[in-house]
């Protein structure tokens, strides 16, 4: 191998694009019964929110990516 390899974290909150995804997951967790999980999703979901704000704000759109 040539370089180094990157790796980046994984992070949910990058795949919660649409209402429906953020439904489901939360959906999900809820089913699992575990507080801690569903306190988990639910700030997920308000990170993936907050990212989609930012992204309609600047102008991103999935086409520019």
């Amino acid at each position: 191998m040539t370089g180094e390899e990157t790796w980046s974290r994984y992070d949910t909150a990058d795949y919660l694009e649409t209402e429906e995804d953020i439904a489901a997951y939360l959906e999900a967790c809820v089913e699992e019964g575990d507080p801690t999980l569903i306190a988990a999703a639910l700030g997920t979901i308000a990170r993936a929110r907050n990212m989609a704000q930012l992204d309609r704000d600047m102008g991103v759109t999935p086409d520019k990516l």
